[in-house]
């Protein structure tokens, strides 16, 4: 017996470019629903940036109204003023599906892409040549739109096991 079909917001945090992705899954089918990114301007300060990044996703959360999200774990580089804006703008993905009532879960990349290309260190031409297969419908047009639907991919495969494990109890 299949349930509902739930809707998952997958996000690539980043300071210029946050990548969104959704899909729908219902049983053991998975569904494209629509991806894109929210730009940000360099020259603006950190502080509109990161509203940028708040309202765009604002936007996804009340035009898709996903059931859950998840998010993709933050990496540490060796530049650290980096990492801590990047941070950042992962804290505002976090928190923006959290606001609206949807459960965040997280991946760490190596996971993401062993998830979808089989390998841990997958680059992004393999992941976005996966996710054409896995959903046909879907045509990114930035590497990052391409990871936010690898991340929601991943959480759907994820969540599937999950709910499998805890019925087979």
């Amino acid at each position: 017996m299949v349930g509902d079909p739930i809707r998952i917001l997958g996000i690539d945090p980043g300071l210029r470019r946050t990548g969104w992705g959704v899909v729908e899954i219902a049983g053991n089918r998975l569904g494209f629903l629509g991806c894109g990114s929210v730009l940000t301007n360099d020259r603006d300060p950190l502080a509109a940036r990161l509203l940028a990044i708040h309202d765009g996703l604002m936007r996804i959360v009340d035009q898709f109204r996903p059931d859950e999200a998840a998010v993709e774990a933050t990496f540490v580089n060796k530049d650290a003023k980096a990492t801590l804006k990047l941070g950042q703008a992962r804290g505002i993905a976090m928190v923006v599906p959290a606001r609206a009532g949807v459960p965040v879960a997280e991946y760490a990349p190596n996971l993401v892409k062993k998830s979808i290309v089989g390998a841990g260190h997958g680059d992004k031409a393999q992941v976005r040549m996966m996710i054409g297969v896995l959903l046909p419908r879907a045509e990114p047009r930035s590497d990052d739109a391409a990871d936010a639907l690898a991340i929601a991919v991943t959480h759907a495969h994820h969540r599937q096991s999950s709910v499998l494990k805890v019925g087979a109890r």
